[in-house]
């Protein structure tokens, strides 16, 4: 029984260690039969080193979203490997750690345009740079952490998920007549390299552990990474501007 990526050509961005959603969410897309590209930055040896862990060998493309001579270049690196693709998986995010912690009120402009430009932008560049490479349509799926609420120590990473949340619904909206669909997944918080750099994580992981109706385990990214795997494949095919949330289902209780 052939898996519900067969013969699907797949990029990622994101892989830093073995507990990312990212790492996850190319294991499985492998599982499922699909041929998985990876992108890295700042260190494209780390990401190769976790990449051995997968199933199957993929490929790392050092990729600094920032970097428009990197973007520039991605088509030509992928279309050498892949020669097309059918998905792109956006896993970045960055913001300083003077925007983070309960620092809201005195974090600087700038901090807060680098957590935009890393976290939300790039949505935008990512996509744009791999858009040729996606001729006959695809899925575009990046990760969010439901900015409907302002959560404890996550500050200036919260309108940077609400401005990623935007950008989906406006690529979806202006893509849509070209087949490619841009969805987001949310969620719950998960012991990662980029959670762990969040001043008093646990504080805000702590709402799981009294609100969730389902029990919520921060050390199994494999829900999200199904989550997805699941949007990247055909079994979604008229669903665009959409958030899925796989929080154990955090997001629909009330106080």
């Amino acid at each position: 029984m052939s898996g519900i990526l067969e013969g699907k050509n797949i990029l990622i961005t994101g892989v830093l260690m073995e507990s990312s959603i990212a790492f996850h969410a190319a294991k499985v897309a492998q599982e499922q039969g699909a041929n998985v590209i990876l992108t890295a930055f700042p260190r494209p040896t780390l990401t190769e080193r976790i990449a051995k862990k997968l199933p199957k060998p993929a490929k790392v493309i050092e990729l600094d979203v920032t970097n428009q001579e990197h973007l520039d270049r991605l088509e030509g690196l992928v279309r050498d490997e892949l020669g097309s693709l059918d998905g792109v998986v956006h896993s970045i995010g960055f913001a300083p750690q003077d925007a983070l912690g309960g620092n809201f009120l005195n974090t600087p402009f700038e901090s807060v345009a680098t957590a935009m430009h890393v976290s939300a932008f790039s949505l935008k560049s990512l996509t744009m740079a791999c858009r040729p490479l996606m001729s006959e349509g695809g899925s575009i799926v990046g990760l969010t952490f439901d900015a409907q609420f302002a959560w404890p120590q996550y500050d200036w990473m919260g309108p940077a998920k609400a401005a990623l949340e935007a950008t989906s619904r406006y690529l979806a909206r202006d893509l849509g007549a070209e087949g490619l669909r841009c969805n987001l997944i949310s969620a719950g918080p998960l012991g990662s390299m980029a959670a762990k750099s969040i001043p008093g994580f646990s504080d805000l992981a702590a709402v799981w552990d009294t609100r969730s109706p389902m029990k919520w385990d921060m050390t199994d990214p494999e829900p999200a990474g199904r989550g997805i795997v699941a949007l990247l494949s055909d079994f979604f095919p008229k669903t665009t501007g959409e958030i899925i949330h796989v929080d154990g289902g955090v997001h629909m209780i009330g106080a």
